[in-house]
């Protein structure tokens, strides 16, 4: 059985880089990003924080009849659909609202609005009125997407943590190639929460300073917020899905498989999915969080995946680890450079100082271009979560 090939065609995207495409592709050629800095709280251990904002006002409220799941998150979420609004419009015209469906992936929904609301209810003794509890669903992500769009296809949250957004492409695709939907929204989004930052911070897991990804100095993540969103129909545009890749080692409940035999297999799978061979990708964006088990476990991954080497970058020193839209966000990083013309490989921000335990990989560390050389015109990126979930995209030109 031959599927049908389903392309990416308008991307919403917002984080710290800046508040629109049009931004973050001019920060990302200067490898400058505004929202990324210390945090005026510290942590619980007294250590200053390192993160990525959102700097946009955020002031496009929910529809009236959707006030009960305001909070941050869902604004970020809206802002990015603002971004690609003329072209849902005209799916939802041309195909009918009931086959447009809605996936995403999400870790926080609304966790940073119910920390204020329990703050509020410890100097008060209560609740505040505006506080609904359906705004820290966790799966409220879609279903209130599809309602403010006016979208009444399949609309359904995944949360698998860092791979949440990634893992939402592979299952948007699978909606359109058994024509269950003629198109699909599909992206990630996350807010900045003490929840989250306090978490990652007790696992020893955080940086005060800018993440340092495959560096011998690397010391942890910068956690961030941001959202990105895609419009995906079987429709011709100039990049498409070529493959998907999952998988699920379940080594551990936070640390990846030292050998990443899980994660090579979601590589290997993306790559089988897109009948091609390791030599036709052109460029990697790397999960690359800068912890010390995550990057040594990734290099010796992409040793093996890439023997004869690729060029590659990890780009959350740029926005911080956006957690359940990190997929979605570093997807459109490789997409841009696909799409866009003249747009550069995102670059890899680090001291430069190699980790000699580590195979030594082709690191984007000027500007360059993704190779127009026929048959790799292709483009992949990777994301590893918590539990050992594992994902791997693959983007065509």
């Amino acid at each position: 059985m031959t599927l049908p090939r389903v392309f990416l065609h308008a991307l919403g995207m917002l984080n710290a880089l800046g508040d629109d495409v049009g931004t973050i592709v001019k920060a990302l050629a200067a490898a400058s990003a505004p929202g990324m800095g210390t945090l005026p709280a510290r942590d619980a251990r007294g250590a200053e924080m390192f993160a990525g904002r959102v700097s946009a006002p955020l002031d496009v409220a929910p529809p009236t009849a959707l006030t009960a799941f305001d909070c941050r998150n869902n604004r970020l979420l809206l802002a990015a659909l603002a971004q690609i609004a003329p072209a849902i419009d005209d799916v939802r015209e041309r195909f009918g609202a009931h086959r447009v469906g809605v996936v995403l992936g999400t870790s926080t929904s609304g966790i940073a609005a119910a920390e204020a609301a329990l703050a509020h209810r410890a100097r008060t003794g209560a609740m505040p009125a505006s506080f609904d509890y359906r705004q820290m669903e966790i799966g409220t992500a879609a279903p209130f997407a599809a309602a403010a769009l006016g979208l009444t296809g399949p609309a359904y949250t995944i949360s698998t943590a860092c791979t949440s957004s990634a893992k939402a492409f592979a299952s948007a695709r699978r909606l359109l190639q058994f024509h269950l939907c003629d198109a699909v929204v599909v992206g990630g989004v996350d807010s900045l929460c003490e929840l989250t930052l306090e978490g990652f911070a007790s696992l020893e897991s955080t940086s005060p300073v800018r993440a340092n990804p495959m560096s011998r100095n690397r010391s942890g993540i910068n956690v961030g917020e941001g959202a990105a969103v895609f419009l995906m129909s079987r429709e011709e545009s100039p990049v498409f899905v070529a493959g998907t890749g999952e998988s699920s080692d379940a080594y551990h409940i936070s640390s990846p498989d030292p050998q990443g035999v899980g994660a090579e297999r979601a590589l290997r799978a993306a790559l089988a999915d897109a009948r091609i061979d390791a030599q036709a990708i052109g460029y990697v964006n790397l999960h690359a969080t800068a912890t010390r088990k995550n990057d040594e476990m990734e290099a010796h991954l992409m040793a093996r995946v890439f023997p004869d080497g690729v060029a590659a970058s990890g780009t959350k020193p740029l926005t911080g680890h956006l957690l359940g839209a990190a997929g979605a966000t570093e997807l459109g990083f490789a997409w841009l450079a696909l799409a866009g013309e003249g747009v550069a490989l995102p670059r890899h921000l680090w001291d430069g100082e190699a980790d000699s335990a580590l195979p030594r990989l082709d690191l984007v560390e000027s500007e360059r271009y993704l190779r127009a050389a026929v048959g790799a015109r292709n483009a992949m990126s990777n994301s590893f979560a918590f539990g050992g979930s594992n994902a791997s995209l693959i983007l065509g030109a």
